[in-house]
């Protein structure tokens, strides 16, 4: 039992999906351990029930306030680091980790040796470039899984019965804020654009938390040529001696970059003789599906996988096994020759861009709860490619009224109602706009919450609407 925990009193702070795997496992490791949580709710009692027994003490309804004693916050992801609970901790001289920081710092406590770490975060798909990154070690031979952000818990991975070779690990900016000591072996950062600004407070503080995966990399910081921003992250990281810059790229790449080339995905990073020598690694048909965005993620998966070592093959095999989660980018079906496809999960104006950039002409279903963003100017680069809009949500008329300033000639719906029936309306609506060859697009560019429990049922809902035209 490590001597660093045993009899140690540790604070876990929140419970949920990282709160409760923590305190079982500090528990495990002999640790005194206090659980409190915001929430007096029936899930946390439910929560607190299951640790209860074993000897932990929950303390709900009050996250705010230092149990005495403490020695160690391991706190969720999304607790603000403005909360008094962290201000008090401060004063004491307490330090905060989070489930990452204490996954890390777990590994290889058993004996075995550690699973190197492949890390990506970005604004914008990094689900999806985790998930192909795992696909690609797993056509490798490579005993390996996706985890952290994409909702399995990296204490359970590392701690766990399983042994893996490698790890392919989403990061949040909200996890790397509390994971100082993380060093991985190569990290991707996808994309930068504003979002979570009023958890950290400014772009500059995002971008910076942000930036914290390349800390200490050993092999590769892979980073998106057309997003300037992950670049300068690169060059401001701390990395070990050795460690290169990779570069992804939709056009043709340079020497160190990986990119396209009459419909080949290219490696000019991980060959001998890179500033002459390039290896083809699939084909833009082998990504699933094959939009703009989505290849740039495909790049980034294959930049980490290649930096492992794995082979052009497996990338090429990794990338055809890969199947997207539901809401991203998911064609539901064609009816009367108009494609209708869920983008459900674009539930910010970066994510929406990338969407809309990937069809031409678009009938475009958006609308939902704008959480502060303005939409100027993703409409007007979008102005040219849109046959029509279909409006639904609470903060609509944010959308319509950027589509009165940038794209006067477009046709505009605007549903005003926000029960879960509006989108059987839209769709109806869309279909009415749109002519065979279009895309009628959900790619809301608002959060869910409005008329919905989440961007699934959302999607779920389009998709429903959907079927019943063609019914």
């Amino acid at each position: 039992m490590p001597s660093e925990f045993s009899g140690k009193h540790v604070t876990v702070a929140g419970l949920g999906v990282s709160g409760v795997p923590a305190a079982k496992v500090l528990h495990g490791l002999g640790a005194r351990v206090t659980v409190v949580n915001d929430g007096d709710d029936e899930r946390a009692r439910t929560q607190a029930a299951e640790l209860e027994p074993l000897g932990v003490t929950v303390r709900l309804g009050d996250g705010d306030t230092l149990p005495e004693g403490t020695e160690l916050i391991v706190t969720a992801p999304g607790w603000k680091p403005t909360k008094p609970l962290f201000t008090a901790a401060g004063q004491a001289g307490v330090p905060v980790w989070g489930d990452v920081e204490l996954a890390w710092r777990l590994r290889g406590l058993d004996g075995r040796k550690p699973a190197p770490w492949l890390a990506v975060t970005g604004t914008n798909g990094k689900t999806t470039t985790v998930q192909m990154l795992a696909s690609i070690l797993k056509a490798a031979g490579l005993r390996t899984a996706a985890v952290g952000n994409i909702g399995v818990s990296l204490l359970d991975a590392v701690t766990g019965d399983t042994e893996y070779d490698v790890l392919a690990v989403e990061l949040s900016s909200y996890q790397l804020h509390w994971a100082p000591s993380l060093r991985a072996h190569s990290a991707a950062v996808l994309n930068l654009a504003p979002d979570h600004l009023d958890w950290h407070g400014s772009m500059e503080a995002y971008a910076a938390d942000k930036g914290r995966i390349y800390e200490g990399n050993h092999v590769a910081c892979v980073y998106n040529v057309a997003d300037k921003a992950t670049e300068d992250l690169v060059r401001a990281a701390d990395v070990e001696e050795g460690c290169r810059a990779i570069g992804f790229t939709l056009g043709t790449p340079g020497p160190s970059q990986l990119g396209v080339v009459e419909g080949l995905l290219v490696d000019r990073a991980f060959v001998e003789d890179r500033q002459k020598n390039a290896q083809e690694l699939a084909e833009v048909s082998d990504v699933n599906p094959p939009a703009p965005h989505n290849i740039a993620n495909a790049l980034a998966a294959a930049g980490l996988a290649r930096a492992f070592g794995v082979s052009a093959a497996a990338v090429r095999d990794g990338l055809r096994a890969f199947t997207p989660d539901a809401h991203r980018i998911a064609h539901v079906a064609d009816v009367d020759g108009v494609a209708y496809v869920d983008d459900s999960k674009a539930t910010n104006t970066h994510a929406t861009e990338a969407s809309l950039a990937a069809y031409e002409p678009i009938v475009w279903i958006a609308g939902g709860l704008a959480k502060g963003a303005t939409f100027d100017e993703l409409v007007a680069g979008a102005a040219k490619r849109l046959r029509g809009a279909v409006l639904i949500g609470a903060d609509r008329a944010l959308i319509r009224e950027a589509l009165a300033r940038h794209a006067p000639e477009v046709p505009v719906v605007d549903l005003d109602r926000t029960d879960t029936g509006a989108m059987l309306q839209a769709v109806q609506e869309a279909r009415r706009l749109a002519r065979p060859g279009d895309t009628v697009l959900l790619a809301p560019a608002c959060a869910s919450m409005d008329m919905f429990t989440n961007y699934n049922q959302r999607g779920d809902a389009f998709a429903q609407a959907v079927r019943e035209l063609g019914a």
